[in-house]
């Protein structure tokens, strides 16, 4: 009988993704091991490979579909002796197994920094949640306010949350009626998606706003407003790119970490000549070849950071409503900036390397973050995050906590400050480095602790070769 091909979960919380390109048409044979897609999670693009040996009957969702959620049906191969009048589309999706991603294998999240191990194991024992709608590529159903069913996709439904529309008012133009994204962008120009037609009911049901109306002039626009909303309201020109998936999930995880992650925050100066000096040195020393490095400031960074987690074991750590956990290695996160936003790969027990490791390992991963190449195990997890600005000229900033780590080091521009030694005035290469601390299970004096490990590290690098 016919195989179903299914969207994978390429991560332990992926719930759905974007069929970025299909490697194969109907009608070609594939063997086991073949590339036949790629899909496109939060934070890369991943290829999928055939499990089966046969022919492609039938490609049910098509290249640049979104929101594909995980487990539904995106192709139908044949066997050998079967044709495509052995296809029943309907039925695959139906037979399809519930839409879910699969409990977690180990701790990871959305943004780079990973769950506990004990958070992982907790949600792998808890009842698995009922699929919400928006992650269903079937159909939704929602109440209109006549009481009409409304049938929408969820990007639709999305776009419509987000600009205020009621999908009750509006009329689809997909199949069987579906409200789809082009009817949103209809409405919102005021073009072709027409509303459904009124039902003579109760004279209760309030009747959802088409457009925003223009405040008067110096009233302020309501809270929790929009962008477009206020763009379109007082007439500013822009240009509007949809979210990526990868901005979608900062946008919740930054948001959700602010508003429930206590932070305060402590800065000490550095001092760098040393370290520069030694980083030349160690740079001439570079073999040829295989083996060959080029140190940054940011590899020392790391390797700091790193031991002064070993020294100050209290500030490696995150925060559980069951208990404070402490990690017992030293996973750094480091942030590399790609265009389609921020990602987090993790040089593991970074604690137990060498300058040249760490440096080897990060050229590589940075590579693949822009490439979004990245495999879920190279981003998810991470113990302690690392963000840094420098190379910016940025001279000093406070990081947003990557939840559920406890600090984030935000590394400033090293640059060339007066300072005071032995009561004399000089010159030397200072760097600015913030510590964002999670009070709820990192303390004051902890942090404290921690930078002052770092800061020695730092102005001694010496010590971190031993």
């Amino acid at each position: 009988m016919p195989i179903n091909v299914l969207m994978p979960a390429l991560s332990p919380t992926m719930t759905e993704g974007t069929l970025a390109k299909w490697h194969v048409k109907e009608g070609d044979e594939v063997n086991s091991g073949d590339v036949i897609a790629e899909i496109e999670t939060d934070k890369a693009t991943m290829e999928v490979e055939a499990v089966e040996e046969g022919k492609i009957g039938k490609i049910v969702v098509g290249e640049g579909t979104e929101a594909v959620a995980v487990n539904a049906v995106i192709a139908i191969l044949l066997e050998e002796g079967e044709s495509e009048g052995d296809i029943d589309v309907a039925a695959a999706q139906s037979n399809a197994p519930p839409n879910a991603p699969p409990a977690p294998g180990g701790s990871t999240n959305g943004s780079g920094g990973g769950e506990p191990p004990a958070a992982s194991q907790a949600e792998a024992s808890a009842p698995t949640a009922p699929a919400k709608p928006e992650t269903s590529i079937k159909p939704e159903a929602a109440a209109s306010p006549s009481g009409d069913r409304v049938f929408a996709s969820p990007l639709a439904r999305r776009m419509a949350q987000q600009a205020g529309l009621d999908l009750g008012q509006l009329r689809g133009s997909g199949p069987h009626g579906r409200i789809v994204k082009a009817d949103i962008e209809a409405a919102l120009s005021g073009g072709a998606a027409a509303p459904a037609p009124a039902k003579a009911a109760s004279g209760t049901a309030a009747e959802a706003p088409s457009a925003v109306a223009a405040p008067t002039s110096g009233a302020a626009m309501p809270q929790g407003q929009s962008g477009k909303a206020f763009a379109d309201a007082f007439g500013i020109p822009y240009r509007q790119e949809p979210l990526s998936g990868m901005r979608k999930v900062i946008a919740q995880r930054l948001t959700e970490s602010k508003q429930t992650v206590p932070h305060f925050y402590l800065t000490v100066d550095c001092e760098l000549d040393a370290l520069l000096k030694v980083r030349k040195d160690l740079n001439g020393r570079s073999p040829e070849g295989e083996g060959a490095y080029k140190l940054s400031v940011n590899d020392f960074v790391i390797r700091a950071a790193a031991l002064a987690l070993r020294q100050v074991p209290e500030a490696n750590a995150a925060f559980d409503p069951s208990g404070l956990l402490f990690f017992e290695r030293a996973d750094i996160s480091v942030a590399v900036a790609t265009p389609a936003g921020l990602i987090t790969p993790i040089v593991k027990q970074a604690d137990g390397k060498g300058l040249a490791q760490i440096s080897t390992e990060m050229r590589t991963l940075a590579g693949k973050a822009r490439d979004g190449k990245l495999m879920p195990e190279e981003y998810q997890g991470g113990t302690f995050s690392i963000s840094n600005l420098g190379m910016f000229g940025v001279k000093q900033f406070e990081a947003v906590i990557n939840p559920p780590q406890g600090c984030i080091l935000a590394v400033g521009a090293g640059e060339q400050r007066p300072v005071v030694k032995e009561g004399a005035l000089s010159v030397a290469t200072v760097m600015s480095c913030t510590l964002s601390v999670d009070h709820r299970v990192v303390d004051g004096a902890v942090g404290a602790q921690f930078l002052a490990a770092f800061k020695k590290l730092i102005e001694d690098p010496l010590s971190m070769l031993l």
